[in-house]
């Protein structure tokens, strides 16, 4: 497959129009396209980019959350997860998240890649990693505001919850089809 030399957009100007948080800013940006043309008021969000675990024991149960979330209606299956902090790597992030959320570390982290959430209006990235051989060490310590269970599901039962949609958020159900789809391809090379 041939490269096309693609144009990419300019980022003439940008102005913040709402500084509501660490959690929200709004930036009004001037945009010049490839062929000149400009946009003079392309909305920008800016929120925290998050790292999104999927933790496996060395027993090979996975761990998830039964949990609520305020823009999801119902409960939701979920992996590991939060914010970055200012200046913090992502795989740290992810260490950090795990410990909190369930008392689990692990040393052997797979990356799964980083994710933009909307290409057109930044909003965060999405740091995925698999995380296998966890094991308990302390006990939760988290600052969760939602209500929450953890769950210690099967092969059989993750991959039956992502099939039938019991992930609802789009990069929970990402990072559990990619570490599904890591799992299998490594089971296939180690069968060959």
């Amino acid at each position: 497959m041939s490269k096309k030399d693609l144009r990419v957009w300019e980022t003439v100007s940008r102005e913040v129009i709402l500084n509501h948080s660490k959690f929200l800013i709004v930036e009004s940006h001037t945009i010049k396209l490839p062929d000149g043309q400009i946009i003079p008021d392309w909305v920008w969000l800016i929120i925290p980019s998050a790292a999104i675990v999927l933790a496996m024991t060395d027993d090979d149960k996975f761990l998830c959350f039964r949990q609520t979330k305020y823009a999801v209606d119902g409960t939701s299956l979920a992996p590991v997860g939060g914010m970055l902090e200012p200046n913090e790597e992502p795989i740290d992030a992810a260490k950090r998240e795990l410990l909190e959320e369930t008392g689990y570390e692990s040393s052997n982290w797979i990356s799964l890649g980083n994710h933009i959430l909307d290409p057109n209006r930044g909003i965060a990235t999405m740091h995925l990693f698999l995380a296998l051989n966890a094991k308990k060490v302390a006990e939760p310590n988290s600052d969760d505001l939602e209500d929450q269970e953890l769950l210690f599901l099967s092969r059989d039962e993750i991959e039956n919850a992502l099939r039938a949609g019991e992930f609802k958020i789009l990069a929970w159900s990402a990072v559990v089809a990619m570490s599904l789809n890591y799992l299998n391809a490594s089971n296939s090379q180690q069968i060959d």
